[in-house]
């Protein structure tokens, strides 16, 4: 079958052509005939009953720098694109949430990847809370005693933001640590949200492993390990990717959330283990399928769009 296809992402001629996960799963897209239009989410609107895009039809190759080439800018009502893909970055703020409202509009008749209800319902640090035998111990509260209490329960700990990414405000604060307050305090001076605090789990020195799902089943694993004295493996923080294969306990772990995964339509998730323990599903804009490819020679765009080539047959 021939797709229309709509990429809701970042500005796709920024992206970096050899590790970006999304740029991977339109040069795919178009390896199987479908047809590409690229917008950015400030260009998403609903008027009068139509939810629309100021875009541009698009046509990619693998070639740093001259990786895409812009048809002329038009309006393309989402109604009349087989899929539309839900793929910019976070935060994970108001903004991304209006967006996944929006296009509640035209899915499923649009089928929009990975669904918006469930995008927006299944936030990355959230969603671990439905697993409580599968994760380390954890708390989100904003008031600084119940983070202490955590701390003295636990001693060395995690802190992060609720709706962050990409390893950013990640801090890993040891028993002795004197700057939880203040790191409270900055965090209640920049927003209202909650934190989350999470028992630190040593074993991160050798790897954070990303374990990629499609359809709620897993197809293959990367390690990223941190640099020498970083508690963050997260690659864009300067997390250095290795070749791994899935254990008994991780295989455990993708059986319990492969079935939740496929019934709320999250076609293409990662998740992150951290020495047999789930720290995050990630829905939102899961990356990591290029490094998968080159150790271990699995396509997984080409898995991902035979997942939706099958639903959209199915109906």
């Amino acid at each position: 079958m021939s797709l229309y296809v709509a990429l809701q992402m970042d500005p796709i001629e920024h992206v970096a052509i050899e590790a970006d996960s999304t740029f991977r799963i339109a040069l795919e897209a178009e390896a199987r005939g479908h047809r590409l239009f690229h917008y950015t989410v400030d260009n998403l609107r609903y008027d009068e009953g139509r939810v629309t895009a100021w875009g541009r039809p698009v046509t990619l190759r693998r070639k740093q720098g001259d990786h895409v080439t812009f048809g002329d800018w038009a309006e393309l009502d989402l109604a009349d694109a087989d899929v539309v893909w839900l793929r910019q970055d976070p935060p994970f703020d108001m903004a991304y949430v209006t967006s996944t409202h929006l296009l509640d509009r035209v899915h499923p008749a649009t089928l929009v990847v990975n669904d918006p209800f469930w995008v927006r319902n299944c936030p990355e640090k959230l969603m671990v809370l439905d697993f409580p035998e599968l994760t380390p111990p954890t708390t989100i509260a904003r008031d600084a005693a119940a983070i202490r209490r955590f701390r003295d329960r636990h001693g060395d700990i995690i802190v992060k933001p609720l709706y962050g990414n990409g390893g950013a405000g990640v801090f890993h604060l040891d028993p002795d640590d004197r700057n939880l307050s203040a790191l409270l305090e900055l965090f209640a001076g920049i927003n209202r949200e909650p934190m989350i605090a999470q028992k630190f789990i040593h074993a991160v020195s050798k790897g954070d492993k990303r374990i990629i799902l499609v359809d709620g089943e897993p197809v293959g694993a990367i390690n990223r390990v941190p640099q020498q004295g970083e508690a963050r493996s997260n690659m864009h923080v300067g997390g250095r990717a290795e070749k791994v294969g899935l254990t008994e306990r991780e295989h455990e772990i993708c059986r319990a959330l492969g079935p939740v995964l496929r019934e709320k339509g999250l076609i293409f998730t990662g998740i992150d283990v951290i020495d047999g323990w789930l720290t995050e599903i990630n829905v939102t804009s899961p990356t990591g399928i290029q490094e998968l490819e080159r150790f271990d020679g699995v396509n997984a765009a080409a898995l991902i769009w035979e997942a939706i080539e099958a639903r959209l047959a199915a109906r």
